[in-house]
């Protein structure tokens, strides 16, 4: 089944995913330690942040250069959670494997989605 082309930001289901990867985060990080409120928690929801801001924000660049390194960015951000999530789940603060499982799948969809602006060049 073919996916109608996408009007905005919010119909690419990379961005979906990568949004309720975020809501996940949001969640999960609620928990950690109060002296983290600086530190970690910060770190990751910035980081996890990052990921749909940038597509968000590549999707309306012109230029397939200028989408890319949009998309780029957005990769290095959600590899930053992923290391993020795996240190909170080392510091015992959470369980990381669901956080884990979105990841890889925004991951995926990323690549997925970048691989088809970048054939188009």
């Amino acid at each position: 089944m073919e996916r109608a082309p996408a009007r905005c930001f919010e119909d690419l289901l990379v961005w979906q995913k990568s949004h309720a990867l975020v809501l996940s985060v949001y969640k999960a990080s609620r928990v950690f330690p109060k002296e983290e409120t600086y530190g970690l928690r910060s770190q990751l929801r910035r980081a996890c942040v990052s990921v749909p801001a940038n597509i968000a924000e590549g999707f309306k660049r012109r230029s397939k250069p200028e989408k890319i390194r949009f998309l780029n960015i957005a990769q290095g951000s959600l590899e930053e959670t992923r290391y993020y999530v795996i240190l909170a789940e080392d510091l015992e603060y959470i369980q990381n494997e669901p956080l884990l499982e979105q990841v890889t799948e925004v991951s995926r969809l990323l690549g997925a989605y970048l691989g088809t602006i970048d054939a188009d060049r």
